[in-house]
């Protein structure tokens, strides 16, 4: 069996929000796939990037990652920088991968200015502008339904995906 939804998107789109409450709108399950991470490491992601560094932390995400496309059943929540690693997007094809979209302005009223956020840490504005226009093309290629989430409720996503993924 395989995910009903993947969600992908830059830090502050609302992963975290919009996943547990679309999975509980659908009845199913809620995969996080930085929880299954911390989970294996025994410790939180920012001391992963301390003790390990970023290259380590990418690959326990890639491991973490294919092993919930294939058993996760429900909604799955992959963390920001997932989709970097170009087995991970190739991974994802034939999945119901859905994009929140954030815009800049509306990130950075969300993220709390990096707190817990490793990549953030240092210079929080200059580094999410450097994300989002980075990865905005990766979320882009392979998405296969996108929610813009600036300026909306949770509610009102999660019934829209809701929506989406029914008829889809």
């Amino acid at each position: 069996m395989k995910p009903v939804a993947v969600l992908v998107g830059a830090p502050g789109s609302g992963k975290s929000t919009i996943g547990p409450l679309l999975a509980e709108a659908l009845g199913v399950p809620f995969t996080d796939v930085d929880e299954l991470i911390v989970e294996r490491a025994g410790k939180p992601i920012p001391e992963i990037f301390v003790d390990d560094g970023e290259d380590h932390f990418r690959a326990l995400e890639r491991q973490a990652v294919a092993d919930a496309l294939e058993s996760a059943e429900g909604v799955v929540s992959l963390g920001g920088g997932a989709i970097l690693a170009a087995e991970t997007r190739a991974g994802l094809a034939g999945h119901t991968v859905v994009y929140l979209s954030v815009e800049f302005t509306e990130a950075i009223k969300r993220i709390d200015l990096g707190q817990g956020r490793p990549l953030l840490s240092l210079n929080p504005r200059a580094t999410l502008k450097v994300l989002l226009d980075q990865r905005r093309p990766l979320y882009e290629e392979v998405a296969v339904v996108t929610a813009k989430t600036d300026g909306r409720e949770p509610e009102e996503i999660v019934a829209e995906l809701r929506d989406a993924l029914t008829t889809a």
